[in-house]
């Protein structure tokens, strides 16, 4: 209350003053001969407005100092609360309102700063590309792997790999393994791309993940794998072979003319060595079918029309199995190798086929073909049959194994290859009941 008094009584000061200046020019006026006289009043009467004029705008002019402070970015400003109860609450209010700021300006900074450092300590390589071409190396992984400062425009990083350069120079988003010159030497990298924005300004940003070592390792674990069952499989069909041809031997040996019997039983055993040995070239002439890798020639087709055809050549060998098939949405287009993709897809119903219908009197099979809001293609087979063992789940896509007796084990370890070839994945849904395959393209 006090402040206001003051403030009111300073005001009312004002305003005596100003009104004496106005009548001391006034008289000045009326009375001849005192120009100089006017002139020193017309001038009290000038800083008597001024003085008013300064105490009545001084919130204004605060406020103006507050807003400037906040376009120069300077919170460090104080503002002063004399004068009267009102503009020490403005002048609080401002101290306040910049007393925030100045706080979260700090924790801004901080979390800046620790940002900063978890970027730089990623043992991923990151480069941001600007729309000029021009190159930026966020953190030590890339400084490291690309060097500090001669590699600052796209063309610069053509030493690198040709491929690499026009990715970074293009469009969308990407994944992809491509293979690079990095320290020295060839070797595979995983390149992903996506577009971003910084203030308005649409950047790229890429990182680059070495990964020889993993694939190294991915494929020696492969190598093994296919060995294993290799040895597995040949020593199988190798060992009755070679006793076979033992008995044959033996037989043919101790053959008296005329003995007839000893006859059919070296033929019999020579037949059966014949058929054993062109099975064992049949599983050979299977390696080599998953040996070589699927060239995948991309089209667009309508899934609908696709998964109605598969329908029908399904039926044609189970025509009393019910087979449901869905798409979502009903125009759904792909983007594959539609040969490659039936084969897949043949093999995929086949099976279920069977493991329902060898298991259930009431088989049914199940075939969905979907679109999810990443713009993949999610395509699944389900069956109603037993299921695959949880502990049979990591060797169902190894080439030749397989839980038939007539089975050759190439069916779903070509189907993984396939796949694999056109950048998808194939996995079996454990939560589901029965057998469910579902591949995402």
């Amino acid at each position: 209350m006090g402040s206001d008094r003051r403030f009111a009584a300073a005001l009312a000061l004002r305003v005596v003053a100003l009104a004496l200046a106005i009548l001391l020019f006034s008289a000045s006026l009326e009375v001849a001969g005192l120009g100089a006289a006017r002139i020193v009043a017309a001038g009290l009467v000038a800083g008597a407005m001024l003085w008013l004029w300064n105490h009545v705008t001084r919130t204004n002019r605060q406020l103006a100092r507050f807003v400037e402070s906040l376009a120069a970015g300077d919170v460090a400003m104080r503002f002063d609360g004399t004068g009267g109860r009102s503009f020490a609450e403005v002048a609080t209010a401002f101290d306040a309102a910049l007393g925030r700021l100045r706080a979260e300006k700090l924790a801004d900074a901080d979390e800046l700063r620790f940002l900063q450092a978890l970027l730089d300590d990623v043992p991923v390589a990151l480069l941001v590309v600007h729309a000029s071409g021009s190159v930026e190396q966020q953190n030590k992984a890339a400084r490291r792997l690309f060097g500090h400062d001669d590699a600052t425009t796209i063309d610069d990083y053509r030493r690198y790999g040709a491929t690499f350069a026009r990715r970074l120079g293009g469009t969308g988003t990407s994944e992809e393994t491509l293979v690079l010159r990095l320290e020295g030497r060839q070797q595979r990298a995983i390149v992903r791309t996506a577009e971003v924005s910084r203030l308005g300004v649409a950047l790229r940003a890429v990182t680059v993940q070495p990964a020889e070592g993993a694939f190294d390792a991915v494929e020696m674990a492969a190598q093994s794998d296919l060995v294993r069952v290799l040895t597995h499989e040949i020593l199988n069909s190798l060992t009755p072979v070679t006793s076979l041809a033992a008995t044959a031997s033996m037989l043919i040996d101790t053959l008296e003319p005329g003995d007839a019997a000893t006859l059919d039983d070296a033929r019999a055993a020579i037949t059966t060595l014949a058929r054993r040995a062109h099975g064992l070239t049949e599983f050979v002439q299977g390696y080599r079918a998953v040996a070589q890798p699927p060239e995948v020639k991309r089209q667009r087709f309508a899934a609908r029309d696709w998964a109605e055809e598969l329908v029908r050549l399904i039926a044609a060998e189970w025509p009393n199995l019910p087979l449901t098939r869905t798409v979502v949405p009903e125009d759904l287009m792909i983007h594959a190798d539609l040969d490659l993709m039936t084969q897949v897809l043949i093999n995929l119903l086949r099976n279920a086929a069977q493991a329902a219908g060898e298991h259930r009197a009431d088989p049914a099979v199940v075939l969905r073909i979907a679109g999810d809001a990443r713009h993949d293609v999610v395509i699944s087979v389900a069956d109603n049959g037993p299921g695959i063992p949880e502990a049979l789940r990591e060797d169902v896509f190894l080439p030749f194994f397989t839980t038939r007796r007539s089975g050759s084990g190439i069916g779903l370890n070509l189907a993984r290859q396939i796949v694999v070839a056109h950048g998808g994945t194939i996995d079996i849904d454990a939560e589901a009941t029965g057998a469910t395959i579902v591949i995402r393209l």
